[in-house]
């Protein structure tokens, strides 16, 4: 495995994401260039992808069957990227986010409430890393590495939402 620096070797901004369509989708279509918080802007990207798929009927374990190509290219993306910018998982690239939101939205009750603890939860599972999240997000390089701990947060974010909804 390649070890790459914590500071890229060039500043992502517009001319290096529209210099290559891989760049523009890891960058979740430019949100990942936001100076504060990237991660969770690229999260909302998720919300225009979802949407329309909601409404053709894409929900559920179809739309988390989706997330397996996604993720797929997610691994091929940022790992390209992130040896474009000599950086593993450099902050910007956020497709992570967008692919595990929409794991997470797969099973949101289709409601603004259900919609917005998806948000959260995600969010608080991927910023908090438990273990064992915190364990791959430290350990595991490449575009799987940058892949794999959101995948889980996802998952610990389903798990903790299908709890919050039973109780209530």
């Amino acid at each position: 495995m390649t070890i790459l620096a914590d500071t890229p070797k060039i500043t992502p901004n517009w001319r290096f994401l529209l210099s290559n369509p891989i760049h523009l989708l890891s960058f979740g279509f430019g949100s990942g260039l936001m100076k504060k918080a990237p991660g969770t802007w690229g999260t909302l990207v998720a919300y225009p992808i979802f949407f329309p798929l909601l409404a053709l009927g894409v929900n559920g374990w179809m739309l988390m069957a989706l997330c397996l190509p996604l993720f797929l290219f997610g691994v091929y993306a940022c790992g390209i990227t992130g040896k474009a910018l000599g950086v593993h998982d450099y902050g910007g690239i956020v497709w992570d986010e967008v692919v595990g939101m929409l794991m997470v939205l797969a099973f949101a009750p289709a409601s603004w409430a259900g919609w917005i603890l998806a948000f959260a939860l995600f969010r608080l599972f991927d910023i908090v890393k438990p273990w064992p999240i915190r364990w791959f997000d430290q350990r595991v390089g490449g575009g799987f590495g940058v892949m794999v701990d959101d995948v889980i947060a996802a998952l610990f974010a389903l798990a903790a939402q299908a709890l919050i909804w039973h109780w209530l």
